[in-house]
């Protein structure tokens, strides 16, 4: 049958859209014998009833559907088809199912290109379902066949066939996009029982209705039904009608509206309107666009617009604007990854000394994307101190890949808008930065640095942090809303790397979504290679200096680490280093003699005196005085810890700058001295005639944490002792008031540290022992390490005899 027949009676379906098709004869009985089995596949259909001798085709969405329907294929290919009593029902069980159905014949099978099953099924015989005797992975049913009950051929049963053919005529009639020729089709229609199944499949009335006329066996009783459902479909067309009727005049007054543009629209054409070069132009950029359907349909319609519209008007400008951006987005455009693993382990080492733990996981990323050919990047968060190379490491990712490089500084961005667009409706609207600068990349794929994380506000103009969720989530970021495009764009295939110096500070749900890879502080001979091998060429290319034969020996760079930087990266090591070159360049262009060599002398003039020393730490001939190690959000760093009693009450007094942890802390310790003061060889009246003022210096810093509690206790017992503490010892843990020493986090960072500054000894708790096994061991000769478990033995090991 011609399918705008077919659409007479078609109804809207969720999962089993079909247009009915003719079969090739009336009653699909193309003499082919049939061994029907008494156990069948059983296909639950939502919003549509088969009857016998109509084929249909239906697309199969549910995944317990589609196996049914392969199993099905794959066997006799037949399969009983079954409504469903209600169709809100996602997965239906037994008793969601009706008890009668069709046996279909499974015509063929078709695998769409978006993944969907499509079968085209010819309804057979009626049955009843008997029982369910399988649930999973699909339905399989005992049935019974129904009995075939043939037409009678008294006048009254011809005379309802009539009035079958009459109904469906004028129903084809008053339907306006019916052609004239399917009244006389279905007149050619010589069966009866296929022509009420025929119609009966195809009329726009609720399932229930048809499932009702599937289920009576009588040939009459179903036409008598037929007709009922025929005479209030009749009635549904003719009210249709008339209000078709009333709103023509509207219709009316819209294509007259069309014509005038049609009109304006020539006259601009004969007074040689230039914007019309430009949309010309336009399209016949889009007709090569690589683009989903959904951007060109919006494409085509905004361009329809501006064909009707002046070029002087205001909406011109915005819609032209934003036709012009969604033509010059990438969309589907992606550029060819790099799988040469060897190449990019060069890159990565070529352009970063040490790292090893981030260069294996982008050699893992890798290695994946080649086996697999395609995957949801991850969105790694790299977190450090400032100046370790966080944000140039994910240069060389990009240039390691052959992906295009992009880097966005969220630092101290409020907007929400910056991050999702503004609406095009509003005064000086834009894209948000995401979508900005994958324009100007012309790739869907590249690698974008999200710089500073940690540093997203948040103000009346919105949360961008909240905005952040869906860019940064690999399960929703396919699917990205620009509120100015108005479309979703997939940025599933770009990998994202964040930068952040604290992880705090970050909005819990976007740590949730980011995987964090730790890059820690450098050790003093990480700094020197760093510096031979990258800072140093660096700085003599750019103060003009590559001609110019000098060298400076690895000793001299390592005095400068020691004695004019304290930091946990290299950027103040770079900023000394570009000092000197400064100093030789000013030789070189007053054309005075150039050493051949940098000293250490010569670095002591460029520079000055040395800024750092590590005699600072030598703290023999002090008693009260201990050192602590501290982690920042810049790297480790070591701090005093003072205690000084003098007459009193018993008095503790703290200052420095604490948080409530580091002052409980120090009370924790006291405490502890306290109920041991006789074993610490303490007078008990000490403690109720004397105060105790504890005291850290650099009080314009804050300090918390609970890893001073060591340091405490070792300052508190040498000023009530008199025993000095150790020279360049530091420590760091926690303590409790039963004695024991607790594991405290950052300790490479605070082992670096300490190193940089020249501590020999080191007390930490035993558990974390394993923290600084992972150390390279280069980095740390020279420093002794002590673990212990109890207070007692930190008073031992850090207090002089």
């Amino acid at each position: 049958m011609n399918q705008k027949i077919s659409d007479l009676f078609l109804q809207n379906m969720d999962e089993s859209d079909f247009l009915p098709l003719l079969p090739m004869n009336e009653m699909g009985d193309d003499k082919e014998v049939l061994d029907i089995p008494d156990e069948i596949i059983l296909l639950p259909l939502r919003n549509t009833v088969l009857f016998p001798g109509v084929v249909i085709p239906i697309t199969v969405g549910r995944d317990k559907s589609i196996q049914a329907v392969t199993e099905a294929y794959k066997g006799g290919k037949l399969i009983g088809v079954l409504a469903q009593k209600d169709d809100q029902v996602e997965e239906p069980t037994a008793e969601d199912l009706c008890n009668v159905g069709t046996v279909a014949k499974i015509v063929k099978l078709i695998r769409m290109p978006d993944g969907g099953t499509t079968i085209i099924i010819q309804g057979k015989r009626r049955f009843n379902l008997k029982k369910i005797t399988q649930s999973e992975p699909y339905f399989k049913a005992l049935i019974e066949l129904s009995s075939v009950q043939k037409a009678p051929e008294a006048e009254d049963f011809l005379a309802h066939i009539d009035s079958i053919k009459d109904l469906a005529a004028q129903i084809i009639q008053l339907s306006p996009n019916m052609p004239t020729e399917a009244s006389i089709i279905l007149r050619n229609i010589e069966s009866p029982e296929f022509l009420i199944n025929f119609v009966g499949g195809n009329m726009n009335v609720d399932v229930k209705d048809k499932q009702q006329l599937l289920e009576i066996n009588s040939v009459e009783e179903r036409s008598l039904l037929l007709i009922n459902l025929l005479q209030k479909q009749l009635q549904f067309v003719e009210l249709k009608n008339k209000v078709t009727n009333n709103a023509r005049t509207e219709i009316d007054k819209q294509q007259r509206e069309y014509f005038l543009q049609q009109q304006l629209k020539s006259i601009k054409d004969e007074l040689g309107a230039d914007n019309d070069m430009e949309l010309n132009a336009m399209k016949k950029r889009a007709e090569t666009k690589n683009w989903p359907e959904a951007a060109k349909d919006l494409f085509n319609a905004n361009i329809s617009k501006l064909e009707r519209m002046h070029s002087s008007t205001p909406d011109y400008s915005v819609l032209y604007n934003h036709t012009d951006f969604l033509l010059n987005l990438p969309w589907q455009d992606y550029s060819q990854d790099n799988y040469d693993l060897n190449f990019a382990e060069q890159v990565l080492n070529q352009d970063h000394y040490g790292v090893k733990k981030i260069k294996e996981r982008i050699l893992e990323y890798l290695a994946v994307l080649k086996l697999k050919g395609d995957m949801k990047s991850p969105i790694l968060c790299f977190v450090g101190p400032p100046g370790i190379g966080k944000t140039s490491l994910g240069k060389s990712i990009a240039s390691a890949i052959g992906r295009k490089y992009i880097r966005l500084s969220l630092g101290g961005l409020h907007d929400e808008s910056e991050i999702r667009g503004h609406r095009k409706t509003y005064i000086g609207a834009m894209p948000g930065r995401i979508l900005q600068n994958i324009k100007k990349a012309k790739t869907s794929n590249p690698v974008i640095i999200l710089d500073e994380i940690d540093k997203v506000g948040a103000d009346h103009r919105g949360d961008p942090s909240s905005a952040l969720l869906e860019v940064l989530d690999p399960e929703q970021n396919a699917t990205f809303y620009d509120n100015y495009l108005e479309l979703e764009y997939d940025l599933s295939k770009v990998l994202f790397i964040a930068t952040a110096n604290d992880l705090a500070s970050i909005q819990p749900a976007l740590r949730d979504r980011l995987e964090i890879i730790n890059l820690n502080g450098y050790a003093i001979e990480e700094k020197l290679e760093i510096a031979k091998k990258y800072l140093v060429p660096k700085q003599k290319q750019a103060h003009g200096l590559e001609k110019t034969k000098f060298k400076i020996a690895p000793k001299v760079i390592e005095k400068i680490i020691e004695k004019y930087t304290r930091e946990s990266g290299v950027r103040e090591l770079d900023r000394q280093l570009a000092s000197v070159m400064r100093y030789m360049a000013k030789l070189v262009a007053l054309e005075q003699e150039v050493p051949g060599s940098i000293t250490e002398e010569l670095v002591e003039q460029i520079l000055g005196k040395s800024r750092y020393s590590n005699e600072l730490y030598r703290i023999a001939g002090i008693s009260g005085v201990a050192v602590g190690l501290a982690w920042t959000s810049v790297g480790g760093d070591i701090l005093f810890i003072e205690a000084l009693p003098s007459e009193g009450k018993g008095e503790l007094r703290l200052t420095g700058n604490l948080g409530d942890v580091m002052k409980e802390s120090a009370m924790t310790a006291l405490t502890y001295v306290k109920a041991h003061a006789k074993e610490l060889g303490i007078d008990p009246k000490d403690f109720q005639e004397k105060n105790i003022h504890i005291h850290v210096p650099e009080g314009a810093v804050p300090k918390d944490g609970p890893s001073a509690g060591i340091t405490m206790l070792s300052a508190i017992t040498s000023a009530f002792t008199g025993r000095k503490v150790k020279s360049y010892l530091g420590m760091t843990g926690e303590i409790t008031l039963r004695g024991q020493v607790l594991p405290v986090g950052g300790i490479k960072e605070k082992v670096l540290a300490a190193k940089r500054a020249g501590l020999k000894e080191l007390i930490l708790c035993f558990e974390n022992e394993k923290d600084v096994q992972e150390i390279d061991p280069a980095f740390i000769k020279g420093v002794k390490f002590h673990y212990v478990r109890t207070m007692k033995e930190v008073l031992e090991l850090a207090l002089t005899k």
